[in-house]
């Protein structure tokens, strides 16, 4: 009789009787996958279909005559990617030197601008502020305007009689050539304690064809001065994504941790930055995606020059391509920045991973209950 009660309800014919809803479930697939269809044609056929393109690209010798696709075209497989590693010459030693650059950019862009967001941020939350709303456009403006009219704005004010040096020029400085001096920081600052020439040790071997000397320069003087535009330009549009984390902080914690006798430092440690935490992690992915990305400013600002310090893989990959006709190693240049971008953002991923199954914001709550337990 159970057995009977649990079988599958059938037709008069003796056939399985649909379950209900078991139809309308298979018709909302069908539908659902009709209306995403077009974006997934539209994706496919402009994102998927050129990155294969450029993949095959990659593996052969183009130089940009006819078809890539016909079997005029040699295909020389892995020797662009390995041209770059560890072939001797100049296309893998200019492929590290603009790793290197990007290095130190990364290093340097990537902090400085969401310490310099977070800051921003925690001003124009402030209910003290007066003019919260002037303040805000002011310093998102930045973001909003063209990339390439600000670079051209930055070459005249670090011009070598720009607004930049005539300022430094008030106070009693020399201000440097910005755009044609090709020494590293940390080189210039050795110089002003009288190292002026490196040690032979560091001069006689490096990594990559690169000596010692030249992975530990430092960004060039150049180099800071694009650094200091991309921060500029940056910060604001991280600004707004801090103020939004910022206002979804519930104000219950901040004044519970108050009468708790917290510090208005310990409040923001403890409480305000770890609900900050999904924030930073989408503040430093953009950033680090974009900061490996750079190309607009480069290419307006100083085209890899001088003697190649403002160098980044992004223009070079352009340069390689579009200038000197090497689709091919243009093409391999950027697959592997494709492939660094990705480790390094799953590393990043990992490191920031909260390890502690606690939400945010609790595990001070959690310390100061278990302090006031054992005294």
């Amino acid at each position: 009789m159970a057995t009977d009660a649990m079988a599958a309800p059938t037709t008069a014919t003796g056939r399985p009787r649909r379950r209900p809803g078991h139809g309308i479930r298979r018709n909302e697939n069908v539908a659902g996958w009709l209306f995403v269809a077009p974006v997934i044609l539209i994706l496919g056929l402009f994102l998927l279909l050129p990155i294969l393109m450029a993949l095959w690209v990659s593996l052969t010798d183009w130089n940009g005559q006819g078809s890539p696709f016909t079997g005029k075209v040699p295909f020389v497989g892995a020797d662009n990617y390995t041209r770059l590693f560890t072939e001797e010459g100049l296309a893998r030693r200019d492929f590290m030197t603009s790793i290197r650059n990007n290095i130190y950019y990364v290093a340097i862009v990537v902090p400085v601008q969401t310490v310099l967001a977070l800051g921003l941020a925690l001003i124009v939350n402030n209910r003290m502020l007066k003019g919260k709303g002037f303040f805000r456009s002011a310093f998102y403006f930045p973001s909003v305007t063209s990339s390439v009219a600000i670079s051209v704005v930055f070459l005249f004010l670090f011009a070598n009689s720009g607004a930049v040096n005539q300022l430094l020029g008030f106070f009693g400085i020399t201000g440097p050539q910005w755009f044609a001096d090709s020494r590293g920081v940390l080189h210039v600052l050795l110089g002003a304690v009288g190292v002026d020439s490196p040690p032979t040790a560091l001069t006689e071997g490096g990594p990559f064809g690169l000596s010692w000397w030249d992975w530990f320069s430092g960004p060039s003087v150049a180099m800071m001065t694009i650094i200091s535009l991309v921060v500029w330009t940056t910060s604001g549009t991280f600004m707004l994504m801090y103020l939004a984390a910022l206002q979804n902080v519930p104000e219950v914690l901040d004044e519970a941790s108050a009468l708790d006798g917290a510090s208005r430092w310990q409040r923001f440690r403890y409480v305000t930055l770890p609900l900050l935490k999904p924030t930073t992690f989408l503040v430093l992915t953009l950033g680090l995606i974009g900061s490996w990305q750079v190309f607009d400013q480069v290419y307006v600002m100083s085209q890899g020059q001088p003697a190649k310090t403002t160098l980044t893989p992004a223009y070079l990959s352009y340069r390689t391509a579009f200038r000197e006709f090497d689709y091919g190693s243009g093409a391999a240049i950027s697959f592997v920045l494709f492939l660094i971008i990705i480790v390094l953002t799953l590393v990043q991923r990992r490191v920031m991973a909260d390890r502690d199954g606690a939400p945010a914001g609790r595990r001070w709550w959690r310390r100061r209950g278990s302090e006031g337990a054992s005294s």
